[in-house]
């Protein structure tokens, strides 16, 4: 006690003190709350952010070069393997290529991570807790989904491609980046909905590749399947004329969707087309003439000295090649 200081002082002082104390001690919580939340997370937010961009380019890249907007793409280790993994049976759903919805799962991964480091007031504390929710259990499912197609990759198409890996690895590395930035107070809420999740899309995913995977009707490595379906008449005319003109139709034995177009010819007309081979493996192959002409996709079509990749109706085929039969 100081001099001068009456014993009583003291007393009387700490009253006053204490409201100034309760209100430091609560700032402190609030701080320290806001610091254990998503602001303490924002490095989370935007190592996400960037795994679903290098994602949405990975995937996006390939859904345009199916649809023919996008020319050849460099896959390390092969283009043969990325080529014959892409256009298996299990490259599409809904007849589009799954990396269409490959690419919007990524860039709503991307949305997720991103508004909360961007948006103001109380919506981004809303959105922040709700989006970690978002993000762990749409990573779950993708990381699963990535897992199935490598499986399949290994067991049903036996070929290696570079951007399915690449893609599986950033949808990994997706689910535990979610996994650390939530603030999982309940955890076993969290790991109910990671398992329910998870059982849904394995569900899902192995129905739909049972589905897919139809025994394949070649017998002889190198040789396409033969083909049932019979010709129409306008078929027929339609081959001639297109074998008539120079046009050809580049093709892998082992792709469905060359079958499928041939099958739209039947097999009368399918003899009178110009099928190049482009598989080095198969039976007359010509794979220097398909690398010549940087056909990257089959079938592709070369009518007209121009290149149209995918499968066509006969109607289209007889408007590109201006057949008036």
């Amino acid at each position: 006690m100081g001099p001068g200081v009456k014993p009583g002082a003291a007393v009387r002082i700490l009253p006053v003190l204490q409201p100034a104390l309760t209100s430091s001690r609560l700032s402190e919580r609030l701080s320290a709350s806001r610091r254990r939340g998503d602001p303490g997370r924002r490095w989370l937010r935007v190592a996400i952010a960037v795994l679903a961009t290098v994602g949405a380019i990975d995937t996006g890249a390939i859904t345009l070069k199916r649809w023919g907007l996008l020319g050849a793409l460099n896959c390390p280790g092969g283009a043969e393997g990325c080529d014959k993994v892409l256009n298996s049976a299990w490259g599409s759903l809904f007849g589009q290529p799954l990396s269409l919805f490959g690419f919007l799962a990524y860039g709503a991964v991307l949305l997720m991570a991103v508004l909360p480091l961007v948006l103001r007031g109380e919506i981004r504390t809303r959105l922040a807790s709700w989006s970690w929710w978002g993000l762990l259990l749409t990573s779950t499912g993708m990381a699963l989904f990535s897992l199935i197609l490598i499986g399949l990759l290994i067991t049903k198409i036996h070929a290696f491609c570079f951007f399915c890996a690449l893609s599986a690895s950033l949808s990994l590395a997706l689910f535990v980046l979610s996994l650390l930035g939530g603030d999982w107070q309940d955890q076993g809420q969290m790991l109910f909905r990671v398992v329910l999740v998870g059982l849904l899309v394995g569900l899902v995913g192995l129905s739909w590749a049972a589905t897919v995977d139809r025994p394949a009707p070649e017998t002889v490595r190198g040789v396409p399947p033969a083909v049932i379906a019979s010709s129409t008449p306008e078929a027929i005319a339609l081959a001639d004329h297109l074998s008539g003109s120079g046009a050809a139709m580049y093709s892998a034995y082992w792709c469905p969707h060359c079958h499928e177009q041939k099958e739209l010819f039947g097999k009368q007309a399918t003899a009178k087309l110009k099928v190049i081979e482009c598989a080095p493996d198969g039976r007359n192959s010509q794979k220097a003439l398909c690398d010549s002409k940087k056909i990257e996709g089959f079938p592709t079509w070369e009518i007209d000295g121009k290149l149209e990749v995918g499968v066509k109706p006969l109607a289209k085929l007889a408007q590109l090649s201006g057949f008036r039969g």
